[in-house]
């Protein structure tokens, strides 16, 4: 008997860090933190749709409550999931902004329908995705160091814009976008994020964002820069009843153009995934890639019954993982558990909604760059001095970097490409990905070795 309890003592201790459960507060601290740095990503997107289809102020506000109840459906697929579905990564799953262009086309043509037909396709682009899911997860062999470095590099450049955008006040028709306000107090949140990681220790020190946000948040009422209306108008209760706006309609046109998006969603989830699981020590082969696609797609088509849409990785939470060397799967539940819990409650909601933007611009600025260090690092094991690898990484970067350096670069081409050509990820990804397989693949006896050969793990 004292024998089996070592040795179950032993087995518990060799528990990798990513199926740890944290003591009650520091799990919901640091899931609430993860909340902290994706609401506006998750809010964002109805925000913008919900007027372009001609919702009323009201309707927008429950589409908004409706995409945090199925994000955090989503995330609780992703992170503890079921059968084949799920990477059981501390992985967060929210509203895709790649859908953001098409679904206000979908909404041009339709007029008040507009949302059910959104929801129609984005249903069908979810289930035809999650039986792509398998395929998908074959593909892991052709993601080397110097095709994931590049990806992982480009998705934190790429959401640096964001945070910028946020810094200058988020809304670029307003009198005081870019004001030396707005842009101070994004500075002054950054230096307290960098101070409160320079000087605190233990779990303080990993909550700093949480914490930056809060002192920042705290600094800007003073200043005039929090609103609290929507504390005030917000209920107390609230359920996204399912199909609020009617019945989902399908529409071969709308069904197209979703499944386009549906298909970026999951190449960037796939390095999404491969980044995360480099980051926490768990490298991810093809059934964890598998199951994460399994479960953005199925979230996807869910989401619509209670009036969402659809779900892929934030990676700005990536981000957080790296930053604070919290890895725990179950951290990240309780973030969506949070989600969830907002969803239900509109006026909790607000309560986050209470963070200036430049506040979450100065600390989005340390979290996406946290997700660019982490690419660099790959590259850094990526054996850039042989055959043609440099070359792989400098024509990836520069072709991902166009809707970064140049926004209307695409403009004359047609409204179906630009779901792709204007996703520096996407583009860079397909670049490096092809750019490999003619470098060190075809024909090529060392590309054979290098699928072959396991990947390094770079240290965090």
């Amino acid at each position: 008997m004292p024998r089996f309890r070592k040795d179950a003592v032993a087995v518990a201790e060799e528990k990798h860090p990513v199926d740890e459960t944290l003591p009650p507060l520091k799990m919901f601290t640091s899931g609430l933190q993860h909340v902290a740095a994706m609401y506006a990503g998750v809010v964002a997107p109805p925000m913008i749709v919900g007027p372009a289809v001609g919702l009323s102020p009201t309707e927008t506000a429950f589409l908004m409550g409706a995409s945090l109840f199925t994000a955090g459906l989503a995330t609780l697929l992703q992170t503890l999931g079921f059968w084949k579905i799920g990477a059981k990564l501390p992985f967060v799953n929210g509203v895709s902004f790649a859908g953001v262009t098409p679904m206000i086309a979908i909404g041009k043509g339709e007029g008040a329908d507009a949302i059910p037909v959104i929801f129609g396709a984005i249903m069908v682009a979810g289930l035809l995705g999650f039986f792509a899911a398998p395929y998908f997860g074959r593909l892991v062999r052709f993601f080397p160091p110097v095709v994931t470095g590049t990806v992982i590099t480009l998705i934190g450049v790429s959401l640096l814009p964001v945070a910028f955008n946020w810094s200058q006040g988020g809304n670029r028709t307003a009198t005081d976008y870019g004001s030396m306000r707005n842009i101070g107090m994004a500075a002054v949140t950054l230096v307290v994020v960098l101070l409160m990681r320079k000087f605190l220790r233990g779990f303080l020190q990993q909550i700093a964002i949480l914490l930056g946000l809060v002192v920042g948040t705290l600094i800007a009422i003073p200043l005039g820069m929090t609103d609290f209306a929507p504390i005030k108008n917000a209920d107390l209760v609230g359920f996204p009843s399912p199909f609020h706006f009617g019945a989902p309609q399908f529409q071969v046109a709308a069904i197209i153009s979703m499944c386009i998006v549906m298909l970026v969603c999951m190449t960037e989830s796939t390095a999404d995934i491969l980044a995360l699981g480099k980051i926490v020590g768990r490298p991810a082969d093809a059934r964890t890639i598998e199951g994460g696609l399994r479960a953005d797609t199925l979230g996807s088509a869910i989401s619509p019954l209670f009036n969402g849409f659809m779900c892929s990785a934030f990676a700005q939470n990536i981000g957080l993982v790296a930053m604070t060397k919290v890895r725990s799967r179950f951290v990240v539940a309780a973030g969506g558990g949070i989600l969830i819990l907002l969803g239900l409650c509109p006026m909790a909601a607000s309560v986050i909604a209470l963070v200036p933007l430049p506040v979450l611009g100065g600390a989005g600025i340390v979290l996406f760059g946290s997700v660019a260090a982490s690419g660099i690092q790959t590259l850094a094991g990526a054996a850039m001095e042989k055959g043609e690898n440099a070359l792989i990484v400098a024509a990836s970067l520069g072709i991902g970097l166009i809707p970064i350096a140049a926004p209307t670069f695409y403009h004359a081409f047609p409204k179906d490409l630009l779901v792709v050509l204007d996703s520096g990820i996407s583009t860079g990804c397909v670049v490096a990905i092809a750019l490999n397989l003619a470098f060190n693949h075809l024909g090529s006896r060392q590309g054979a070795a290098q699928a072959a050969a396991p990947e390094a793990v770079p240290a965090h």
